[in-house]
């Protein structure tokens, strides 16, 4: 007698979605067990994890870092694949290593000294946020009075901190800040490169309490030599040619959470955009938290019924944000149409915007650049250079002409990277406050432009998920529980829709690893019910 095997269709061929796939298909005995099939909406793999080429750097569009080699699944298999090291540069391959400059609008270039104290007071908030200190001095406690959102806290911190230092406002040298306007000027420039970490475009919706859940591995980050698609193309090599079909995206998923199994031979049945059909026992589903609020929608559902209002409360609760990488290449420097060698490098800048209500801020510096943090170049002396947006910045981004993005970032340096006079070059060098000097003996220009387009991309829409004011680490829970809940039908055949991707991990979501995890997590789900394991 022929038994039926179990049809699985995992839905996404990203880290969550091969991981589970690589699982199934190597278990012992699995092959007599299941049918497996992977069916992806785009045309390659690796959903958020996106390697590619420009101008003949490898760079990443998605995925960039691993977070932490100490325990990282990630590390180990870029490690056993000689991932780790490659004869071609590549991103960010000195890691935050190399010097970095630091200026304020106008060309003010600050001392370490200057950004010190600052730097040191965010680091300890956030450390403070993420359950790594305790409350042990009066900023903490003073800052930890409401705690309802990571964004209404680190203001509460710096301005306990003003308060300590007995309102010292004055600074030398310095015409057009305080001492007070440019640390909060530092401080905010903390707190942008905390959006693009978490993808939340505002840090008052990003939750103060489960920041403490949030789990991270010890040891330094790096990026992958040979590419974070490295990864991605290792763990899929195991699976059989067809077993991964591309441009198969799923429109509908009709599932039965009550019906009796008698009845229904196969209970899950997805129907894609080109017409198709397919029916499964079990549909593990890895879009993204944007994929799947957009989903959960009345105007345009993917589930059909629609899910349980417990799953989708989880969904609409939890945030997802969009996080943009925008690369620029450096103008070759020519003399009669030869190329010449640059004299002078990109230095790894960093950003200290006037705040909204300053009258010294440049009118014509573009909105959209007022929140970027750095711009560097990938590795030292690379000629490209990388710059990270988030939030309305990010998705407007995905709106503008190379031309307009030429034009908005050459306007904000050229009042950054300013030279100094003669009568502020006999001023002392001590002072915290010094013109930019040595970077605009020549104009920098730009001649190509590639960005991430995350937000708008239909497959995914965003970047990665956060636990948002309102929702917690529970939310991500539900994200995870599979369908139906055992308690909701008797009768109905259990283990129908099953859910990963990193959005369903409750101490490693927004990250590839959780991703890696929650991929696991399903498969080892599917092969437990099946005494697998």
């Amino acid at each position: 007698m022929v038994v039926k095997k179990a049809k699985i269709v995992i839905i996404g061929a990203g880290m969550a979605g091969l991981t589970a796939a690589n699982k199934l298909y190597t278990a012992e005995g699995s092959k007599d067990l299941f049918d497996i099939s992977v069916v992806e909406g785009g045309g390659r793999i690796g959903g958020r994890i996106n390697t590619a080429e420009f101008m003949g750097e490898r760079i990443e569009m998605g995925a960039t870092w691993i977070h932490g080699i100490g325990g990282s699944p990630i590390y180990k298999i870029a490690d056993q694949i000689g991932a780790l090291q490659s004869d071609q540069p590549w991103e960010c391959m000195d890691g935050y290593s190399g010097q970095s400059t630091t200026v304020a609008e106008g060309g003010v270039e600050l001392s370490p000294a200057t950004v010190k104290p600052i730097s040191t007071l965010f680091q300890k908030l956030m450390d403070f946020a993420q359950g790594k200190i305790t409350g042990d001095s009066n900023i903490l406690q003073q800052a930890n009075y409401d705690k309802r959102s990571i964004g209404d806290f680190l203001r509460q911190g710096l301005d306990s901190y003003w308060v300590s230092k007995n309102g010292e406002t004055e600074l030398n040298g310095c015409k057009e800040w305080s001492q007070k306007s440019l640390e909060e000027a530092v401080f905010a420039m903390y707190e942008n490169n905390q959006r693009t970490y978490t993808s939340a475009g505002d840090l008052s919706t990003l939750d103060f309490i489960s920041e403490s859940e949030y789990q991270m591995f010890p040891g330094e980050e790096i990026t992958i030599a040979k590419g974070y698609l490295s990864v991605i193309e290792s763990i899929a090599s195991v699976l059989p040619p067809g077993l991964v079909q591309l441009g198969k995206k799923v429109t509908k998923i009709e599932w039965h959470p009550e019906l009796d199994p008698r009845n229904i031979p196969t209970p899950v049945t997805l129907h894609f955009a080109d017409g198709s059909h397919i029916s499964a026992d079990h549909v593990i589903v890895t879009v993204s938290l944007g994929v799947l609020k957009a989903g959960t929608q009345p105007v345009s559902p993917l589930f059909h019924p629609p899910l349980p209002s417990f799953k989708t409360e989880a969904i609409s609760r939890l945030g997802f944000g969009v996080v943009n990488k925008l690369f620029l290449r450096l103008a070759p420097v020519t003399d009669n149409g030869h190329d010449l060698k640059r004299t002078h490098q990109f230095p790894c800048l960093k950003f200290v915007f006037h705040q909204p209500d300053s009258k010294f801020r440049r009118k014509k510096i573009p909105w959209w650049m007022r929140k970027t943090t750095t711009l560097r170049p990938i590795y030292q002396n690379s000629s490209i250079l990388l710059s990270w947006l988030a939030g309305e910045e990010a998705l407007h981004l995905e709106k503008l002409k190379d031309e307009e993005i030429i034009n908005g970032v050459s306007t904000t340096i050229s009042n950054f990277l300013i030279q100094k006079s003669e009568s502020e070059n006999s001023e002392s060098d001590s002072n915290c406050c010094n013109k930019m000097n040595g970077h605009r003996n020549i104009e920098f220009s730009f001649s190509q432009v590639l960005k991430s387009q995350w937000g708008s991309d239909p497959l995914f829409l965003g970047s990665y998920s956060y636990v948002a004011v309102g929702s917690s680490g529970e939310d991500l829970d539900a994200m995870a529980e599979p369908l139906p809940r055992t308690e909701e039908s008797s009768k109905a055949p259990l283990l129908q829709i099953l859910f990963a991707g990193e959005a369903t991990h409750r101490t490693h979501y927004s990250t590839t690893h959780g991703a890696y995890y929650s991929g696991l997590r399903e498969a080892n789900r599917l092969l437990h019910h099946y005494n697998c394991i």
